[in-house]
């Protein structure tokens, strides 16, 4: 199968060519010709399965094919960083169409996205907050809607937007097509894709196993000297960029800053930062400006980076596709590539849960010359020789008394519109 088998616009024809793409991924494969049909999909398929032209094919395809005028296609992602990304892979495929679009999300003043809303645009690709913002202030019309994708609905429902979400669909024609895709499918989205798809086709696509170019490793390690560990393992490793995955934005914030404290060129990718800070951290990991990049799986999405020579998870995942997606980053192109996974006593679960994806057992490793029974620091009003010692080994993983602080939830902050631009 090829592209040409789509029957797509000639116009969107010359820019699949001129972007280099030959044969459809599977999720293109199965969605496409669904889409093009007007129906209402839901898919399952992660980040990097091909899945943004699955869906942007066809929306180019239908907005040159019918009348302009208005938004009509409004894609909906959770983070800036994979709203710029769609936004980014729309404009490539489309770039022979004449076709506007513009991305809302934080980072940017309010008065520059509302001029360029005046100015028509035909496709959106918006985080949650920001859009809703828009509809209640009416500075966004949506009455021409026809298309809407709710793209990473899990991700959506990890940073607290399905209420945001529930509103928007609200505020929407009733008559339009809607497309859904998430890398997981828990039964909050199970009821979203219910409430908004009308007799959808299903489109799926399995987990990719990890690339065999990819190695991996556990660091068992109390919690408490996991960064101590980190510093250790990043001297006695060589490595080019590394990808540092950690649970919490405060934590990839701290150990950020405790890295560039260390020595090394490091930035972290977190969403407390300003959009400029966002972009300079990314831009420096990909000229090599910054050698260690610490982030959040959410922050995360949207990086699309080649040569990253070791992912390190700081904190394990929360699911097996977690970690499958984490070190993904990693072996591309027929390179090596290394994964680290720090672990602790609380972490054996999802190490067998992991390993079992995997078909096989991944060794566990520790360093030399390095003191693994340090106690964990004493608390405000402890006196240090009131403070437990470390505990001995259990199931082979040290474990402790010690952690890091667990920083209280907060809801994701609303975020602004970004840029305007001609596919």
């Amino acid at each position: 199968m090829n592209f040409s088998s789509f029957n797509l616009h000639p116009k969107i024809n010359a820019g699949i060519t001129a972007a280099g793409y030959s044969t459809p991924t599977p999720i293109q494969a199965q969605a496409i010709p669904k889409i093009m049909r007007q129906r209402d999909v839901m898919g399952l398929a992660q980040t990097g399965t091909g899945k943004t032209a699955a869906f942007g094919l066809p929306i180019l395809h239908r907005l040159l094919t019918e009348p302009r005028g208005g938004v009509r296609a409004l894609v909906i992602a959770p983070t800036r960083e994979l709203a710029e990304q769609i936004h980014e892979s729309l404009s490539q495929l489309g770039n022979r169409s004449g076709l506007r679009s513009t991305t809302i999300y934080g980072g940017v003043g309010i008065n520059p996205q509302i001029a360029r809303l005046k100015k028509g645009v035909d496709i959106v690709v918006a985080c949650p907050g920001r859009l809703l913002d828009h509809i209640q202030q009416g500075t966004i019309d949506l009455r021409r809607l026809q298309m809407l994708v709710l793209d990473e609905a899990d991700q959506m429902f990890d940073m607290g937007f399905l209420p945001d979400i529930r509103r928007i669909i609200k505020a929407l024609p009733v008559q339009r097509q809607t497309l859904l895709f998430s890398a997981t499918m828990p039964k909050e989205i199970r009821h979203l894709a219910e409430e908004v798809l009308t007799d959808p086709e299903r489109v799926q696509v399995d987990i990719v196993a990890p690339a065999e170019t990819v190695s991996h490793a556990l660091y068992p390690v109390p919690q408490h000297l996991k960064t101590n560990l980190l510093l250790k393992l990043l001297q006695q490793t060589n490595t080019e960029s590394v990808l540092v995955f950690t649970r919490t934005k405060h934590r990839a914030k701290r150990l950020g800053e405790k890295l560039g404290k260390s020595g090394y060129r490091a930035a972290s990718l977190q969403g407390n930062l300003s959009q400029n800070k966002r972009q300079a951290a990314l831009n420096g990991f990909r000229d090599g400006s910054v050698q260690i990049l610490v982030a959040t799986d959410i922050a995360a999405r949207g990086i699309d980076v080649s040569q990253v020579s070791h992912v390190i998870n700081f904190d394990i995942p929360n699911t097996t596709e977690a970690y499958i997606h984490r070190i993904g980053r990693t072996g591309r192109a027929s390179r090596s590539g290394d994964a680290f996974t720090l672990i602790t006593e609380e972490d054996r679960a999802m190490v067998r849960a992991i390993e079992k994806v995997l078909g096989q057992q991944v060794e566990q490793r520790t360093l030399e010359n390095f003191d693994y029974r340090l106690p964990a620091p004493a608390r405000t009003g402890q006196s240090p020789r009131s403070a437990k010692p470390v505990q001995a080994r259990k199931n082979g993983i040290p474990t402790g008394n010690g952690s890091l602080p667990q920083p209280a939830r907060r809801r994701p902050r609303r975020r602004a519109a970004n840029r305007v631009g001609t596919l």
